[in-house]
């Protein structure tokens, strides 16, 4: 189901920009109803549809068919989330936001393969957790910024998804009580991701009882714009292997930084490597 998902998003994703004439610096499409393409139970979709609903980032929305699927398309601005996002010293990402139907994805996917907890890290106004928590998963969504996690404690009211407001290399997750967590990463590799990864690794490997229960999610690019890893896996090869980590699958999604771009943003799952 997740490969028909993703893939069948990313379809009306380039239908929806093929037509698409507005103006607005982010824009993405969310199903109203189920669908043989969408196949989502419809209570998640409506707090899908909440969550941009309330999400102030959005200041219009409207119903447009989309190669057959009645879609509700919803614009926004991110600008000054962004320029208050990059402000702080210890930033490493700042602020550009996955589609919410691709945070519900990848969310699926952590639940089906087995990870009861999902960690957001840098996590902007808490999307992928937030789909985690409608997906029945216990979430914890870590932010820097304090205008963002704002953001966040206004759209946790039908769905609780733990925002904190903490630098994510300083925070102690074995005060989580965590049991089997997919930690996901924001921020391409070249753009801030691997530093903030890093640090997040270094915070959980040493102290982390449970390390090799743990899962990782990393997005990534094939962009010519952005230096190749030699590893590859879109920007992030080095990395996975240096970490003693191992790939478990691309999942290829749309993003507001790919919405103009012929490629999507790969996100990255890996592991750690068995012993």
């Amino acid at each position: 189901m997740i490969e028909k998902l993703a893939k069948n998003l990313v379809n009306l994703k380039k239908q929806f920009v093929s037509n698409y004439e507005g103006t607005s610096q982010i824009q993405e499409l969310i199903p109203i109803s189920k669908s043989e393409s969408f196949p989502i139970d419809e209570s998640e979709l409506n707090l899908l549809h909440e969550f941009a609903t309330k999400n102030p980032i959005y200041y219009n929305s409207f119903e447009k068919v989309i190669d057959k699927i009645s879609c509700i398309v919803y614009e926004g601005d991110i600008n000054k989330y962004w320029l208050n996002s990059i402000q702080h010293d210890s930033s490493h990402a700042p602020f550009s936001p996955t589609w919410i139907m691709s945070g519900y994805v990848m969310s699926l996917f952590a639940k089906e393969n087995g990870y009861s907890e999902i960690i957001d890290i840098g996590s902007g106004d808490g999307r992928i957790a937030y789909c985690g928590g409608v997906l029945g998963m216990k979430s914890h969504s870590i932010e820097l910024d304090p205008m963002l996690v704002d953001v966040q404690n206004s759209l946790a009211t039908n769905v609780n998804f733990n925002p904190n407001c903490f630098d994510a290399i300083q925070f102690d997750y074995s005060s989580l009580n965590l049991t089997k967590p997919i930690f996901f990463i924001g921020g391409l590799a070249q753009m801030g991701g691997l530093e903030l990864a890093t640090g997040v690794l270094n915070r959980t490997k040493p102290h982390f009882p449970l390390w090799d229960k743990t899962g990782w999610s990393f997005a990534g690019t094939l962009s010519k714009k952005y230096l190749a890893d030699p590893k590859n896996h879109a920007g992030w090869g080095s990395f996975i292997e240096n970490s003693d980590l191992q790939l478990i699958q691309n999942i290829s999604l749309p993003t507001a930084w790919s919405f103009h771009e012929s490629d999507e943003t790969q996100y990255v799952f890996a592991k750690p490597l068995e012993k």
